[in-house]
């Protein structure tokens, strides 16, 4: 059965890429580039309304010259299916987590730390200050380049049992984490069994006890549903991994100065909305959680810093890491 869904899925993306590259060739022909952009999150999440701000903002700028189609879902692929994609220029842009982007540019695995970030304020005074934009621009290497940050909110853990009220609560307990390695090593370190799993999957897995929980935050806790069948949520707030804005340079070298301007400049712009949109999402996924009668924990964190310390100290031994995690302490 796995078999057989590898194949659907690489057999899905196949057309994806076959349907993306008919339609750059056509917009050859035509008066303006379109600028295809997949994701892998509901169009009722609040970063898909941040892309449409984004579409908005660069078909305003460009006046139509430069125009942004949205393939929300998942339709062509995983995170790292479609960065894939963009590093072979099949599509040109994605908004992927910071920790899929570890995966094929090393730096970003900074951002993954648990509670690196002293709060909201301080993670954005990081990310759009020198720290954010070399992280950017260093993904070029990768023929991945950043555009922007997006709010992601923090990352929580829900069960289908039990609060997590101290790192001890998640002995014996599964808990479905994104496929990098530091999501795995803090849930390990915190003494739970760290469980990877693709993201569309986790509904089925909770319902079947397959796995016991799984860490998110509110607005995909909600959008996924994942609050139907779990019904304890402890806002340990353990890591607050922002989304990026991605463009391959396979597509970004083809564009003139003016077009890159303009396409960096609505990236910038649709920030601002992004937060807001998240902010809203986050007061309205709250009341939904309370409505369906989901329990909410606040815990002492401090058990939770400690036990994942380990994590930091590992990452500061590479010299270049702790270059930045210095820059960021010190922000």
């Amino acid at each position: 059965m796995q078999v057989y869904k590898s194949l659907m899925r690489k057999l899905v993306v196949t057309i994806g890429v076959l349907v993306c590259l008919g339609l750059y060739s056509c917009s050859d022909i035509t008066d303006h580039k379109t600028l295809f952009f997949a994701h892998s999150l509901p169009i009722t999440h609040p970063v898909h309304k941040g892309i449409l701000a984004m579409k908005e903002a660069l078909n305003e700028k460009s006046g139509g010259k430069l125009q942004i189609k949205v393939f929300p879902d998942g339709q062509l692929g995983t995170e790292r299916e479609v960065l894939e994609l963009l590093q072979i220029g099949s599509v040109a842009m994605t908004k992927v987590s910071a920790a899929a982007m570890s995966s094929f540019a090393p730096e970003y695995r900074v951002l993954g730390v648990p509670y690196l970030f002293r709060d909201s304020e301080h993670m954005f005074n990081v990310l759009e200050g020198k720290v954010g934009q070399e992280l950017l621009e260093g993904g070029s290497e990768y023929l991945l380049r950043g555009l922007c940050f997006y709010d992601a909110g923090s990352r929580s853990f829900y069960t289908l049992d039990g609060f997590i009220k101290t790192p001890e609560d998640l002995k014996g307990k599964k808990i479905r984490v994104m496929n990098d390695q530091m999501a795995v090593n803090m849930v390990n370190d915190l003494g739970g069994s760290a469980t990877p799993m693709a993201y569309g999957e986790l509904y089925t897995a909770l319902q079947q006890r397959v796995v016991d929980g799984a860490e998110n935050n509110v607005p995909s806790f909600v959008t996924s549903n994942h609050y139907e069948v779990c019904k304890f949520y402890t806002l340990d707030e353990h890591s607050m991994v922002p989304d990026v804005v991605v463009v391959g340079t396979k597509f970004w070298d083809t564009l003139s100065d003016t077009e890159k301007g303009w396409l960096q400049d609505a990236a910038v712009e649709s920030v601002k909305k992004q937060k807001v949109y998240w902010k809203e999402n986050v007061e309205e996924g709250m009341k939904v959680l309370k409505e369906a009668n989901v329990e909410i924990y606040y815990p002492d964190k401090t058990p939770f810093v400690e036990k994942t310390k380990p994590i930091l100290e590992e990452l500061i031994k590479d010299p270049k890491m702790k270059k930045i995690i210095d820059q960021i302490n010190n922000q």
